[in-house]
């Protein structure tokens, strides 16, 4: 939002009726606000990126451990039919 001074002089040495009107107007750095909003959405990015890439490494991890029971349940089974040919004989 912009300031705005408003100076009213009466010089002395001035013809009768005569007025100056200064104006001062200093805005308030508008590449502020365009620097915060880069910052903001650079940080909305990074944060969709790093989250996106947890979600991936969970889903591999999940992959990774179901399949590791399904070889731990596979050797159980492989056992147990050893076991009960050997207890046949």
């Amino acid at each position: 939002m912009a300031e705005e001074t408003v100076t009213t002089e009466h010089p002395a040495n001035a013809a009768p009726g005569q007025t100056t009107i200064i104006r001062e107007t200093r805005s308030t750095g508008g590449g502020t606000g365009i620097v915060m909003a880069l910052v903001l959405l650079v940080a909305i990015v990074g944060g969709i990126y790093l989250f996106s890439q947890n979600s991936e490494t969970a889903k591999d991890n999940a992959i990774a451990e179901a399949a590791n029971d399904v070889g731990n349940a596979a050797t159980k089974v492989g056992d147990a039919a050893q076991d009960a040919v050997k207890t046949d004989k």
